[in-house]
């Protein structure tokens, strides 16, 4: 219905000219609105004919229609703001969604390595970094990455607070790093000996290669020590380790998926949540719980798999 395009035309005019609303949003909202409005159409419904019984129908048609629960809160929220513009623009008599409680979104959980993968993906870096066949300039790099896969899975740091850390970040005998964060807070996080001892091995390296040269950063390029190691230059490298350890879900590993193997083989192994979340630099509990419905989650899968009496493990 023309009426219906024109409404929903000046609620996107408003988005992009008065909130500054970025092209990739608009493309988005214009697509859901599209749906919104199709629904609408099939209906013969004006914009100003929709009832709270219409938008429950209009919820349970995009479920019958098998979108996700992201994808139909979404949409919600989209036809929910284009009722709220047109109230206030005086273009509309009534708010359909004002009594439509909210949708909460399913809380996705992340990717997690199990600590078998993890010593598989570490072990691997360490391999290459003790192979001096390739040559002293790859096998600094490889020392790096051991190095700095180490750092990530022993004190569960940010890569980009990893990459941040200054030269002397971590001097022989330490076993704490002063790590700079979100909002530009400081914390203290765990190295342990392995890690301690890589960052060693790959300092030594970088000297060797650089003939001495001193560098600002803890993690910088073998080639130019006054440019620190990117974030891409991190995630290619640890995709690589990825594939060469053989893991299965190679191209969802991330240098991120160390940080949250360490919080959850930490709170598995009987770390105080709130001792985590100090740990993590999470300014709230609420973000640290979810490492507490991840071990659920492989509660549920280790009862699906290797309980006796799940009909896959009966005997015939």
């Amino acid at each position: 219905m023309r009426a219906n395009l024109r409404l929903a035309q000046l609620w996107l005019d408003a988005l992009a000219t008065e909130l500054g609303a970025s092209a990739g949003t608009i493309d988005t909202y214009t697509d859901d609105l599209n749906c919104y409005l199709a629904w609408l159409s099939e209906k013969s419904l004006g914009l100003d004919d929709v009832g709270l019984e219409q938008v429950r129908d209009y919820i349970a048609d995009l479920d019958q229609r098998g979108y996700a629960g992201s994808t139909i809160a979404r949409r919600i929220t989209v036809a929910r703001g284009l009722h709220k513009f047109l109230i206030a623009e005086e273009l509309g008599s009534r708010d359909p969604t004002s009594n439509l409680s909210t949708m909460r979104r399913p809380r996705k959980l992340p990717f997690v390595l199990s600590i078998t993968e993890t010593e598989s993906l570490l072990e691997t870096a360490h391999g290459l970094a003790a192979d001096p066949s390739v040559g002293l300039y790859r096998q600094a790099g490889y020392a790096r990455r051991a190095a700095l896969f180490e750092t990530l899975y022993a004190s569960g740091m940010r890569i980009s607070e990893a990459l941040s850390l200054p030269a002397d970040a971590a001097p022989p005998g330490t076993r704490m790093l002063l790590v700079r964060g979100k909002g530009d807070k400081q914390r203290l996080v765990p190295l342990h000996e392995r890690a301690i001892a890589a960052i060693a091995q790959w300092q030594k390296l970088a000297r060797a290669y650089s003939g001495g040269a001193p560098s600002p950063w803890l993690f910088h390029s073998v080639r130019n020590g006054t440019k620190a190691l990117t974030r891409q230059a991190a995630l290619l490298e640890i995709k690589e380790a990825a594939v060469a350890a053989g893991l299965a879900s190679s191209d969802r590993v991330s240098p991120h998926v160390l940080r949250h193997a360490f919080a959850t083989h930490m709170h598995s192994g009987g770390t105080d949540l709130r001792v985590l979340q100090e740990l993590l630099g999470h300014a709230g509990i609420e973000t640290t719980q979810i490492y507490t419905h991840l071990d659920t989650s492989r509660l549920h899968q280790m009862v699906r798999d290797l309980h006796p009496l799940n009909a896959e493990n009966i005997a015939d």
